[in-house]
């Protein structure tokens, strides 16, 4: 599999990222060190997590467990340096930390206790799960409002937490930093900061990416192209959507939305699972069939296209899944195909 390295840093990574979100609630232990080895026998050596892993849902008495698992895979497997591993903390949830938000100090005790759950000496990529001045992912930006946001205390937050990442870098504890469900102010403002202080400069950006959700285009790509930032693509096939596997209403066992549902919640995948969403998998699952690809392959392989520096991440529930994922890896679309999607997307463009 290529290498690419992580923006203007010097993490070199696989150019797929395995996600490990599932790890300790959807998937089990068992399945989770079948996936890594898996992960790893394909070349894709990048793993990400979160101090928050596993959702869905997410619960205080389970915070650190996919991290753990990756702990016990690295210390039964011992892959040293051939593992790259990312993980993050999380923004203000009840959930974790009692809904605190997170400074400097947080930052320090934080990258210590997932280091201690991973079994690493370092964690190459350590990110910011969303901004504590809050942020229009995760469907929000049909009603974001910034107008609240104090500028001043932003950028005295930014220089906290930048030297506490600029302290840890030096002990050895971190490689790089990055950033997780920003927008293109914040990526420049975290940059800057950076530059300022002599902290870590912001080498990725992890923000939602797929056919059906293009945020990413404008704004942030000529960020991010200008500033030598890679995109980490998460739901690259948008929460499930993109297999079919929904269709009419279909609520497969085992599925991120039938869990969700069975702990109370509404079994929507975020708020994604709407008409207009129903029509425009229906689209791309033609759209597949007429040039001969798989909707799962096509969903994937499309984003190494861009015209930006991008590694999605895939994860996947079950060990079988994720062999489906891999045995399509490294196939690239044609020119005619992405003139499909082009158009395609110009016909359902954010559809959720």
């Amino acid at each position: 599999m290529k290498r690419v390295n992580l923006g203007g840093s010097d993490v070199e990574v696989s150019e797929i990222c395995l996600g490990t979100m599932t790890f300790g609630n959807q998937t089990a232990p068992d399945d989770a060190f079948a996936q890594m080895d898996r992960a790893m026998a394909a070349g894709m050596t990048f793993f990400d997590c979160a101090e928050m892993y596993p959702v869905n849902p997410v619960r205080p008495e389970s915070v650190g467990r996919s991290e753990e698992i990756i702990g016990d895979w690295v210390a039964a497997r011992r892959p040293g340096d051939s593992l790259q591993i990312a993980t993050k903390i999380a923004g203000p949830s009840p959930n974790v930390r009692n809904g605190a938000p997170f400074d400097g100090a947080t930052v320090t005790a934080c990258i210590d206790a997932s280091l201690r759950r991973l079994r690493v000496d370092r964690i190459d990529l350590y990110q910011l799960h969303w901004p504590v001045r809050g942020s229009y992912a995760f469907r929000q930006n049909w009603s974001y409002d910034p107008s609240k946001q104090d500028r001043a205390a932003t950028l005295a937050h930014m220089a906290d937490v930048a030297a506490a990442l600029k302290a840890a870098q030096a002990a050895g504890k971190i490689r790089a930093a990055g950033l997780s469900n920003e927008s293109a102010w914040g990526l420049i403002r975290w940059i800057d900061v950076a530059e300022r202080i002599g902290a870590p400069r912001m080498a990725a950006i992890q923000n939602e990416y797929s056919v059906l959700f293009r945020l990413f285009d404008t704004d942030l790509a000529e960020t991010a192209v200008n500033e030598d930032v890679t995109l980490l693509s998460y739901s690259p096939l948008a929460a499930g959507l993109l297999t079919g596997k929904y269709r009419s209403g279909a609520m497969p066992d085992g599925s991120r939305a039938a869990v969700d549902k069975g702990h109370g919640g509404q079994g929507n995948l975020g708020g994604r699972r709407t008409d207009r969403a129903a029509d425009a998998v229906d689209r791309w699952l033609a759209l597949c069939a007429d040039h001969g690809w798989d909707p799962v392959h096509l969903a994937v392989n499309w984003q190494l296209t861009r015209p930006f520096k991008v590694v999605p991440i895939i994860g996947a529930t079950t060990d079988a899944q994720l062999a489906h994922l891999v045995s399509g890896l490294g196939r690239v679309p044609g020119q005619d195909t992405l003139d499909a999607i082009a158009a395609f997307h110009k016909a359902v463009a954010l559809p959720y």
